[in-house]
């Protein structure tokens, strides 16, 4: 018996009004994961704990069976090993957004309004790796951006090491107990970091964090792809906004040794496959999305069917209904959610068989589109394979979810064990 577990990021919704008192994932066309529902167990989950809005590194880790609260060390770590950068214990990894910077300190918009290339990322990238360099204190960095708006920032002290007790520059995201987590009422003003404790290695590095975002700034402001972009009427990446710092490699347990099982990982976005490769999974980063969800689909059905034979168990993380949801957008979210099934569940199905593999669909967070944030809502939860007896939903939402057998999983951490469980018994 063999596992699929399938993490649709942001799935999770509240009902909309707009919608008829629906979730998008209610209001979609899902008549196959409906299917996988109505034959399997099904119930709710907080993905980390109630009361915990997470990231989706935090929510990640947590879906993989580990605890964040004992194994996270910052996203910051989890992006730059996704990124392939080389880090060590006492160097200091930070998840960077590149945004727009108005007047002041006033924030226009966090991610550039999604409409910065991967190309000219790039090239932003390579102009702050060549001309920018650290003074405030021994030190090398390298920036590198990674898919759109996002980057990922790595500092190394030729000294003394540096520490994650620092706060973030981005104003949307708060550190609580180590655990970074998205902030209901957002101020859109870049944020002066700052040292967490009375340590030199904290004021250090907050200071070195401070020089980087002033010195990329201001190189930044009127570079010949900034001066395109104004000349076109699009906004500026001007600022980059950090969170999310780590000096600690995470010690997760082994995974394949942990569960005896040897297990692969189909990764939209960076961060997945940086926690996938640190629990020693075989990682592989699919094609950025196309703009045409059929094709984007069918690429990573086909991905999925070619590792099938290599493999027990796959983690396959697919990013669409996030991004809709933080723009508030509860039209598109639900027709990447109908997408989803027919373009990649419909094929799947068609493909395996029920008798040989485990299926769980959930979501890593809600992403709520009245919010435009990441929640702390439970997500609906689905395992569903060979005799697992006919589930009390009628439809995979969360309001059919909520009358299943699993009931409320309270710890996100504890869906992985019940599952390798399942899997050893059939």
């Amino acid at each position: 018996m063999k596992l699929i577990y399938v993490a649709i990021d942001g799935m999770g919704d509240l009902p909309i009004k707009s919608l008829g008192n629906k979730t998008p994932l209610e209001a979609a066309e899902t008549p196959n994961m409906d299917a996988l529902a109505k034959t399997g167990k099904t119930g709710l989950m907080y993905s980390v704990k109630k009361g915990v809005a997470p990231e989706s590194d935090v929510a990640v880790i947590s879906l993989l069976g580990y605890d964040p609260f004992k194994y996270s060390t910052g996203r910051g770590v989890i992006e730059a090993a996704g990124a392939g950068l080389k880090m060590k214990d006492g160097d200091l990894a930070l998840r960077c957004n590149f945004a727009t910077l108005g007047q002041g300190k006033n924030i226009i918009d966090r991610r550039v309004a999604r409409s910065l290339s991967t190309q000219e990322a790039t090239e932003l990238s390579k102009a702050v790796n060549k001309e920018v360099k650290l003074e405030s204190y021994p030190a090398t960095f390298e920036f590198r951006n990674t898919l759109g708006h996002r980057a990922v920032l790595l500092i190394k002290s030729k000294a003394k090491p540096l520490s994650s007790s620092i706060t973030n520059s981005d104003p949307a995201y708060i550190i609580v107990n180590g655990i970074g987590m998205a902030k209901a009422e957002v101020e859109m003003v870049l944020q002066t970091c700052e040292p967490t404790d009375n340590t030199q290695a904290a004021k250090v590095s907050a200071a070195l964090v401070n020089e980087f975002i002033d010195k990329s700034h201001k190189l930044w402001e009127n570079h010949p792809i900034n001066v395109k972009r104004a000349a076109e009427g699009k906004l500026k990446a001007n600022v980059v906004l950090t969170r999310d710092a780590g000096h600690l490699l995470p010690k997760f347990f082994n995974i394949n040794e942990h569960y005896h099982v040897n297990f692969a990982c189909l990764a939209d976005m960076h961060a997945e496959r940086g926690i996938a490769q640190l629990a020693g999974m075989e990682s592989s980063l699919l094609p950025p999305p196309s703009g045409n969800l059929q094709k984007d689909c069918e690429v990573r059905v086909k991905a999925l069917l070619e590792a099938l034979p290599k493999h027990d168990c796959f983690y396959i993380h697919l990013k669409g209904p996030d991004e809709p949801g933080h723009d508030g957008n509860c039209t598109l979210k639900t027709q990447i959610i109908a997408a989803i099934d027919k373009y990649f569940f419909g094929p799947l199905l068609k493909q395996i068989s029920l008798e040989d593999n485990l299926i769980c669909i959930t979501a890593d967070h809600a992403t709520p589109c009245s919010l435009k944030v990441h929640s702390d809502t439970p997500v609906p939860v689905l395992i569903s394979g060979d005799h697992m007896g006919n589930g009390k939903a009628a439809k995979f939402s969360e309001r059919e979810c909520a009358k299943g057998s699993l009931g409320t999983i309270e710890r996100g951490c504890e869906l992985m064990p019940k599952l390798m469980e399942l899997i050893k018994n059939r």
